[in-house]
Order: structure tokens, then sequence, then C-alpha cells
């Protein structure tokens, strides 16, 4: 049986390394479409098994965090960041220092 789009995000959601975040066009690529940025969202805001799936290691690819988390808002993703080692210069995770290396296809 073909897995969802969904499923295939979150199948690559749980690999991002504890300590690191990748961008929700990373995330599109690597699930297998560079234009599913936007589904990457709403796979991430309907994410079933949140202690699993680590959806707040997602940002955009300026390093912010999403306002509309739907986990406990955008504090309470940086507060799962910064429990996790990772730093922010202002309001953005440092992406030179924290993004995901994994590479895109």
């Amino acid at each position: 049986m073909e897995q969802s789009a969904f499923e295939k995000i979150y199948e690559v959601v749980k690999q991002i390394p504890y300590g690191q975040v990748a961008t929700y066009g990373q995330v599109a690529a690597l699930a297998g479409n560079k234009r599913w940025a936007r589904a990457v969202g709403y796979a991430l805001h309907a994410n079933p098994d949140p202690e699993h799936i680590p959806c707040y290691r997602v940002v955009n690819r300026e390093g912010r965090v999403s306002d509309a988390f739907a986990f406990g808002g955008g504090n309470r993703q940086v507060e799962l960041l910064k429990a996790e080692g990772v730093e922010f210069a202002g309001d953005c995770v440092d992406m030179k220092q924290y993004q995901w290396e994994k590479p895109t296809y």
C-alpha cells in the first residue's frame, strides 16, 4: 500500500535529530515533492502522535517558529527547542548551526 503524503512527511520528521531543525521546504523535498511545503504545515498541525513525531523541530527557512504551533503556540515550540539545546538569534533559530544537514533530493 502506498503511503499518503502526510505519512511520508511524518516519516521524514521522525528522522530529524535531537537538537536540530529542518525547514518546511526541506521536509517537503525529503518526503518526495519540494512543492509540499504548505502541506507539511497542514500535516504537522494535524500531527496524530506528537510524542513520536517531533513537529516542533520544523521551522521556516529563516528559522522562525510557527505562531500557530498546534501544541501550545510558538512559545511552546521555542521552549521545546531550547530544551534540546537549540539556540536562537533574536526570534530565529541559528540555522547555520542547527539545521539538519540531511541532503535534499
